[in-house]
């Protein structure tokens, strides 16, 4: 496996490793920035690789900022540079990685994890006579991505992504909507692996919620200025965010509390103890709107019902499913509307959410990945 990711906190990454070394097949694991003595399991040994932090701009933090001209060049220059910046960053990783990929060799398999290892991974699939896995977590080339628009690179780098995962034996994504959208561009083996957590046993669900919480990255294209706006109206009703903060991102936090970011056991009883799981993504990119969010997964498995954004593919699992409510992104009223609504008719949704689990867990989504490499043993 060959990610760019900090392997680390990549929960996919490592259950993906962790089911496939349970069924018998030994792991190496090429990565970024694992930290010394990190271990995932027998059968997966882990390797790193590190990649630059990227541009920095003053130090932006949440609820933190600084205004003036020189500030709005440097934040100019910083949007002007970012696209070039993001993909010499990561060719200079491949190149890194390469050498190492190259030492551990040969495999049978060779999986790729996003399309910033596609590439590298493909030429070591074909050195080695080997089977090419093409593992997407995201539409790469319809994020929503921070600096000037870029549309030409990104049309470019479809038809390249189609051309490479050609090669592989399969594809898997995390979504049907995805996995629609690649089939749509050429690709014509797509199995849907969704970032679902192993089923764990739930407490009784209480009467009412205390409050709101998200659990994940703070940073932009979460619509979290939605959510402090909605949290005034809500007020009283507490709103939480718990997690990492990314680098430059500025929030004004208003009536929101902030917690630390917690290991994922401590996340399942925060979330219980809140009642509410946010599910928030603002309606930017195809990406988005296509996306099934590790949060939603992480609310069914501590069996607490959301509230998400009004995006296609969220809608479709949160209504069939009863998981919660929903909100058109960016608009803070209806996001308070829709916290009242779910708190109004609580026990139907966390009732949804407990019956979903059955369906909704690793357990059945690690069966479509453990067939799939069985056909590749085959």
């Amino acid at each position: 496996m060959i990610a760019q990711s900090p392997i680390a906190g990549d929960s996919r990454i490592l259950r993906e490793a962790t089911a496939l070394a349970a069924a018998g097949h030994e792991l190496h694991v090429i990565g970024r920035d694992v930290p010394d003595g990190f271990e995932v399991g027998p059968g997966v040994t882990v390797e790193s690789v590190s990649r630059s932090s990227g541009l920095r701009s003053g130090g932006l933090a949440v609820g933190h900022g600084r205004s003036g001209p020189k500030v709005l060049v440097q934040r100019f220059g910083r949007w002007l540079l970012l696209p070039e910046h993001r993909n010499r960053t990561e060719k200079h990783w491949r190149t890194a990685a390469a050498p190492r990929v190259a030492a551990a060799g040969p495999f049978d398999v060779v999986h790729a994890h996003d399309f910033n290892t596609l590439e590298l991974a493909a030429s070591f699939a074909e050195k080695w006579s080997a089977a090419l896995v093409y593992d997407t977590h995201e539409l790469w080339f319809d994020r929503a991505l921070p600096g000037r628009p870029t549309p030409l690179w990104r049309a470019r780098g479809r038809r390249y992504e189609v051309t490479l995962a050609s090669k592989a034996r399969f594809v898997i994504t995390v979504s049907d909507g995805i996995a629609d959208r690649l089939r749509s561009r050429g690709l014509a083996d797509v199995r849907v692996v969704r970032n679902t957590f192993p089923r764990a046993s739930v407490p009784a669900a209480p009467d009412r919620p205390e409050g709101l919480l998200y659990a994940g990255r703070i940073g932009a294209g979460r619509d979290l200025s939605t959510v402090v706006a909605a949290a005034r109206q809500l007020a009283p009703f507490r709103t939480v965010l718990m997690g990492s903060v990314d680098p430059n991102y500025r929030l004004d936090l208003g009536p929101v509390e902030t917690v630390p970011e917690r290991s994922i056991d401590e996340v399942d009883d925060t979330l219980r103890r809140y009642g509410i799981s946010l599910v928030t993504l603002t309606n930017t990119c195809e990406n988005h709107r296509l996306a099934l969010p590790n949060k939603l997964f992480h609310a069914v498995r501590a069996g607490v019902p959301v509230v998400a954004a009004d995006l296609p593919e969220l809608h479709a699992v949160v209504t069939s499913h009863k998981l919660g409510t929903l909100y058109e992104p960016g608009n803070p009223k209806s996001l308070a509307a829709a916290v009242r609504d779910l708190i109004e008719n609580y026990s139907t949704y966390t009732d949804g959410v407990r019956t979903a689990a059955a369906e909704l867990n690793w357990e059945t989504d690690s069966a479509t990945l453990l067939a799939a490499y069985a056909e590749l043993a085959g």
